[in-house]
């Protein structure tokens, strides 16, 4: 599920995640929502194609729908699959994304560097080194899914 209306995350997902599940065997579809009435309507559309799962794409706003999100893929038992653990935390299955605390400590390590007097033209430029998987047993029993626990960074019981 993608945002349409944030053009950079929709065109790369809509360019990779059917390639990535191609290269797998797997078919993908996408569905657009931009607003709640959107979600709704995507994952009714999910229910009825009778899909498998459903990955969600990064997006501020679906973030700031994730209990939506959460209810949604319940009531219709659709597996979900997000980009931060604050899908997880409200309930949805799995995320799997950058660690947002090791990011933060990062943001500390420049702004200190920068503090003592480094030029912030010449730091490196750095990107997220530390990807976590999180998962929700509790969610994953309720869909009769067996998740290996083992694979996560934590989980959510």
């Amino acid at each position: 599920m993608v945002n349409p209306a944030n053009a950079p995350i929709a065109k790369a997902t809509l360019r990779e995640i059917p390639e990535a599940a191609r290269a797998i065997g797997l078919q993908t579809h996408i569905v657009n929502a931009s607003t709640s009435g959107e979600i709704e309507a995507a994952f009714a559309t999910l229910a009825r194609d009778h899909a498998d799962a459903v990955f969600v794409a990064a997006d501020v706003f679906f973030t700031s729908r994730r209990v939506q999100f959460q209810t949604l893929a319940t009531r219709h038992a659709i597996p979900a699959v997000y980009h931060l653990r604050e899908f997880v935390e409200a309930g949805g299955l799995m995320s799997y994304g950058t660690d947002i605390a090791d990011s933060f400590r990062q943001v500390g390590v420049y702004t200190g560097r920068i503090l003592k007097g480094t030029k912030p033209a010449d730091l490196p430029v750095m990107q997220a080194t530390k990807s976590e998987l999180v998962i929700n047993a509790v969610t994953a029993r309720a869909l009769g899914i067996d998740v290996p626990l083992t694979l996560a960074d934590e989980v959510i019981e």
